[in-house]
């Protein structure tokens, strides 16, 4: 600490701490800094008591304020809105609000996370209107728990939709309570009937069928039966007994946050506990920032804020992510020292995350240890009818040292909301002749999250049950070489038909075992070795990123414009 934080301190002059200094043949200025020693020193001379104190006990000392238990007052229940695209989220929220948000937004989508109030017979609901599951999931995996209770809106004469499975999904690995709006029931090829069927089929079984689910038939458009909704939402909330303390100091999550030009970085806060007021010091995340203003959901200026308000909060030194956490703090130097601590700290655990992740490897070292009880699994498949077949073989393989569990089943590529999903519930991915995106590759590769693809079912099993009874072989990896994009398709002469390709990542060889596979929207087509790699006449042996080429494979010619020709190689990679 400085000469200046220890006179304050020790509740003496910071002149009277210099002449003591200067008595030790040390000259210095207030703001200079002094090692724990001499500030020890010098302390116990002015009859101080002294405590060492970490910062990471200093953080835990900030965080757990002591809290009177009469201060504890009911908050507004938080609702996070979930759904089907186009089953009409925003415009439930816009008929809730009565305002016209859904009319000013792009093509009536939701383009951020919108945070809102509103009072029913005098007492307060707050909204999250999300633009996906992706945010939802990615403030989950910074420890954020905003939510208590989910609305899943179910389009009636849609009913369950891939997103809806999703939605119900991170609802339950989030455990928070569902409750369903079966929405557009004034269409005329409305069936509520039908949606709850479906939503039974997928264990949300409806009150009126003897079940635990609260499901209200509204229409948005209409304004029909929100009244009921609302009720229902502060019935279900109202069992959890929500309350805060408005007297201690607040601490929130980051909904949101940009750049704003005129304005710098912006972050919508809800605040959870205590009362956030203008001049406030906090720390979020890695950053510290003092509140310059306060502005509320419908962009009115605040001195404070309670509990369970959505506010804009300017006043940041940087940009935090959608789930870190505010802290207010009464001093603004700790603040600081605190908020180093913390980027310290993402870096060490950046680097120690990838072990910690479980893989079939990782697998056989917790279950011979007695650690493993759960093996969370993620599958994606080419077709739907694969991907059952999947579940249901995999479920059976669970025995009394570790139990499968099926958190999600899905058709399509491997999205990087999938990996999200992983990363948060620590799960493996099994892709089933499908591929990860680009951006999911990404992700995975950054959160570690295991990715296992198969073409054949039962070597899935297999690797699976090997992995279990500790007999798992060197598995093989792939490493990526490179992508290219067809551009065009043309008849060669003799050959059949060859691709004109534009590499977009990486470099495309046909050089030792490289191999080759041909994607159609993100599924599998063949996959094999390249019969010929071509730039304008002249064969080659690689083609680089940027620049393009003809390719053709191996006894294959069903090409189409569009699909993406990925080159890899096969590793052996010893099990742990």
């Amino acid at each position: 600490m400085t000469v200046k934080d220890l006179a304050e301190k020790i509740e003496v002059k910071a002149k009277e701490v210099l002449k003591k200094l200067m008595e030790k043949r040390m000259v210095l200025t207030i703001n200079t800094t002094l090692d724990t020693e001499t500030a020890t020193m010098i302390a116990r001379e002015f009859g101080a008591d002294v405590k060492m104190r970490t910062f990471e006990e200093e953080m835990v000392v900030l965080e757990s304020e002591v809290i009177d238990p009469g201060d504890l007052v009911p908050r507004a229940p938080v609702v996070t809105v979930l759904g089907h695209v186009d089953h009409g989220k925003t415009t439930l929220l816009d008929a809730i609000r009565e305002t016209r948000v859904a009319e000013q937004e792009a093509g009536g989508i939701t383009q951020h996370i919108g945070a809102y109030a509103a009072e029913i017979d005098g007492r307060r609901i707050v909204f999250l209107d999300t633009p996906g599951h992706e945010a939802f999931t990615m403030m989950r995996a910074r420890g954020a728990s905003v939510t208590d209770v989910v609305v899943l809106v179910v389009a009636a004469d849609d009913g369950v939709m891939p997103q809806t499975q999703e939605a119900i999904d991170h609802a339950r690995v989030a455990d928070v309570p569902i409750l369903v709006a079966i929405n557009k029931i004034d269409k005329s090829d409305a069936n509520p009937e039908r949606v709850k069927q479906e939503l039974a089929e997928r264990e949300l079984t409806p009150e009126d069928w003897g079940g635990q689910t609260v499901m209200v038939p509204v229409s948005a458009k209409k304004r029909d039966n929100l009244d009921t909704l609302l009720e229902m939402i502060l019935l279900v909330t109202e069992l959890g007994e929500h309350k805060a303390n408005p007297k201690r100091m607040a601490t929130g999550a980051v909904l949101e946050a940009k750049v704003d030009r005129g304005r710098g970085p912006v972050a919508t806060i809800l605040v959870q506990d205590g009362t956030l007021h203008v001049g406030d010091n906090f720390i979020v995340g890695t950053h510290v920032g003092r509140v310059r203003a306060l502005i509320d959901d419908r962009g009115q200026p605040l001195k404070e804020a309670e509990p369970s308000s959505p506010v804009e909060v300017l006043g940041l030194t940087g940009l935090p992510q959608p789930g870190d956490a505010l802290q207010v703090v009464a001093d603004a130097a700790k603040a600081r020292q605190i908020a180093l601590l913390r980027q310290n700290q993402a870096k060490e655990k950046a680097l120690v995350s990838r072990g910690t992740r479980v893989t079939l490897e990782s697998l056989q070292q917790q279950l011979a240890e007695g650690e493993a009880k759960e093996l969370p699994i993620i599958i994606k498949a080419d077709v739907q009818g694969s991907a059952e077949v999947l579940a249901e073989s995999l479920a059976k393989l669970g025995d009394e040292r570790v139990k499968i569990r099926i958190i999600h089943t899905g058709v399509g590529a491997i999205s990087e909301w999938d990996v999200l999903l992983a990363s948060t519930s620590n799960a493996i991915i099994i892709g089933f002749n499908v591929r990860p995106d680009r951006n999911a590759a990404g992700v995975a590769e950054r959160e570690g999250v295991d990715i296992r693809k198969h073409s054949v079912i039962y070597n899935v099993t297999d690797e699976l049950k090997k992995a279990m009874t500790g007999l798992l072989e060197p598995t093989t990896r792939e490493r990526q070489l490179g992508l290219a994009e067809v551009r065009e398709v043309f008849k060669v002469p003799k050959i059949g038909l060859a691709a004109g390709c534009i590499v977009t990542d990486g470099s495309i060889t046909r050089a030792g075992d490289a191999q080759a596979r041909l994607v159609r929207d993100g599924v599998i087509v063949h996959e094999g070795r390249i019969g010929s790699l071509r730039r304008f006449k002249d064969d080659v042996n690689e083609v680089k990123t940027g620049i393009e080429c003809g390719i053709t494979f191996e006894r294959f010619s069903d090409i189409k414009t569009g699909d993406v020709i990925e080159a890899f190689t096969v590793e052996k990679v010893a099990t742990v």
